[in-house]
């Protein structure tokens, strides 16, 4: 029994830690969908889900089962549909999950969640579910949810050392340095670096087109190349993600008792 994970509770375990002053429940969000020749399938959910456990153990918070399947993967953000494994949700059945699952937590006790979200096309259709479910649970429910994406805790002094040579953005770090880094300090056994593509920084029109276009995309599936990812740049991230993320639901949810780094970035 892990006392942080809800899927490994009893019913009854689970009822006592909801009943803790200030018990956070942590969802988190990822996807099925390709990551290069480098990195597994998985890899938004498994980095989703190690933040957010590393988030339950500054705050003693309890992580729910990870949603393991996300919205439709882009070309400009994902590589798109194409590549075999990649397996998506349409919006509206990823946004009724989350309903459930959050009116569901909800009308156990759960009153303060935090989702935290590791798949860059699913951000939208998640905050439609907590708007939904928050709509269901009426206006006199002491439900509170935060919604976030951990690499928006990524301050600029952290992305000026992890990229010396100058950030891409987000969106182009699709199986690149960030998320290759946080596999290698997370799960390093899942990460094959010899497998890295040398590829140049992808460039896209200023429109989307639909059908996707399949050859706007290197055959690798990779935006940006991971060339200097290292496990170091990973831990590095992690730490700062987490605590940020700590000391974020801290000022959210005003818990005191939380025992997090005070000189975290802000």
């Amino acid at each position: 029994m892990h006392p942080l994970m809800m899927g490994s509770l009893s019913w009854i375990e689970y009822q006592q830690r909801l009943q803790e002053e200030n018990a956070i429940v942590l969802i988190p969000c990822g996807a099925l969908e390709q990551h290069g020749p480098h990195l597994p399938l998985g890899t938004d959910a498994l980095l989703s889900t190690s933040v957010a456990q590393s988030v339950a153990e500054q705050i003693n918070g309890i992580v729910a089962p990870t949603f393991s399947y996300g919205y439709k993967s882009q070309p400009k953000s994902g590589g798109g549909q194409c590549f075999p494994g990649t397996t998506s949700l349409d919006g509206n059945s990823l946004s009724q999950s989350i309903r459930d699952v959050v009116r569901e937590l909800a009308r156990q006790g759960a009153n303060q969640l935090v989702l935290v979200n590791g798949h860059y096309e699913n951000q939208w259709f998640l905050t439609e579910g907590i708007e939904l479910a928050i709509r269901d649970v009426g206006s006199s429910s002491p439900l509170r949810v935060m919604r976030l994406e951990y690499w928006d805790f990524l301050t600029s002094d952290i992305l000026d050392q992890v990229f010396p040579d100058g950030f891409p953005g987000f969106a182009l770090e699709h199986a690149a340095v960030i998320e290759t880094s946080l596999m290698a300090h997370y799960h390093a056994n899942l990460v094959r670096l010899d497998r890295i593509p040398d590829v140049p920084l992808h460039e896209f029109p200023s429109y989307d087109v639909f059908p996707q276009r399949s050859d706007w995309v290197h055959p690798s599936g990779v935006l940006s190349s991971a060339k200097s990812a290292s496990a170091e740049k990973g831990k590095l991230m992690a730490n700062h993600i987490a605590t940020g993320i700590a000391v974020a639901i801290q000022q959210e949810f005003g818990a005191k008792h939380f025992a997090v780094n005070k000189t975290a970035p802000r």
